[in-house]
């Protein structure tokens, strides 16, 4: 099965290109970005050998539902989608930082509350917690954005503001902007059986100056989400809740000895275990989306993202 691994593209006006851990984002002549997603796999900031068929283009086209969905509240980046891997959007300066929203304590805030921290980039988590309790209001755990190979960091709100990274302006626009978002997801996962447990928000600047949302949205790499049927449940019998996310990717790789640190092995995934993770992740787009999900051809797949952006570029 043909999947993307990389691309090398050379488009009509291309300036550049950038290849992240996921996503590869030609630059069109400083107007439009072309951004590709790829069907690379990452966790714990490492991407992982081998790719999971269809992951990219499930990626895309949640996002770009879920950017449609929400442009009433936030605007967002996105011009058109010409192929199914493809997302073309006005050309935008990103923000140094992500940010996360989290409703409940799962997750890496888990891990840090388990570890006897009660604060988490300065706001303070309650006393009397259990592993995904849902917290009285949504807190915002804002992250660097690392560079390829390197970790994203939590950082405070007071230091992103201390050092400059986000002027106090543009970071009240990006909190605001992110609850909604955040109540948005979760009204609409509430509609699908979900609950959308914690997420993260990309943001840039138009070349007007205008705060838009970048990258992708409410997708399983970027969001936890539980099933709402049983939640309750399985909190008061101390049960793992059924989740909807890339943490079972992440759980697989801590039971195999491997969580992104020095000297571990990245363990051998076998092509059972590739279309096992292809077919959660199409579970997952289901389930988010309520649609069918219908796989694009993978014959040539290159020529057809080439040929597409291409169409769309000239037209």
């Amino acid at each position: 099965m043909n999947t993307i691994n990389e691309t090398n593209f050379n488009f009509p006006k291309q300036k550049s290109v950038y290849k992240g851990k996921v996503r590869e984002v030609y630059n069109i002549n400083d107007e439009v970005l072309v951004m590709i997603a790829s069907d690379r796999l990452s966790a714990f900031d490492v991407i992982l050998p081998r790719q999971i068929p269809f992951k990219g283009q499930i990626l895309n086209q949640i996002a770009t539902k879920m950017m449609h969905e929400t442009a009433d509240i936030v605007p967002n980046w996105l011009v058109a989608t010409p192929d199914e891997n493809v997302a073309i959007g006005h050309l935008c300066e990103p923000f140094k930082v992500e940010m996360v929203i989290r409703g409940y304590l799962s997750g890496h805030a888990a891990r840090e509350y388990k570890a006897g921290k009660r604060m988490l980039c300065g706001v303070a988590m309650p006393e009397g917690m259990k592993e995904n309790d849902k917290f009285p209001t949504p807190i915002i755990t804002p992250s660097t954005k690392a560079e390829n190979g390197e970790h994203d960091e939590d950082i405070s709100r007071e230091n992103i503001l201390a050092n400059n990274i986000v002027s106090e302006e543009d970071y009240l626009v990006l909190e605001d902007y992110t609850r909604k978002l955040f109540a948005r997801g979760t009204e609409i996962a509430a509609k699908r059986g979900l609950i959308l447990v914690d997420t993260k928000y990309e943001f840039g600047k138009t070349k007007e100056g205008k705060i838009v949302l970048i990258d992708e949205i409410h997708t399983p790499d970027s969001s936890r989400y539980f099933y709402a049927d049983g939640y309750e449940e399985r909190q008061e019998k101390g049960e793992n809740q059924k989740q909807l996310s890339k943490e079972f990717v992440r759980q697989w790789l801590i039971e195999n000895g491997f969580q992104g640190k020095d000297g571990q092995q990245i363990p051998a995934m076998s092509d059972e275990k590739i279309i096992e993770i292809s077919n959660r992740y199409i579970e997952l787009y289901e389930q988010i989306t309520g649609e069918k999900f219908v796989k694009a051809t993978t014959e040539n797949v290159l020529e057809r993202i080439h040929k597409n952006v291409t169409e769309f570029l000239t037209a």
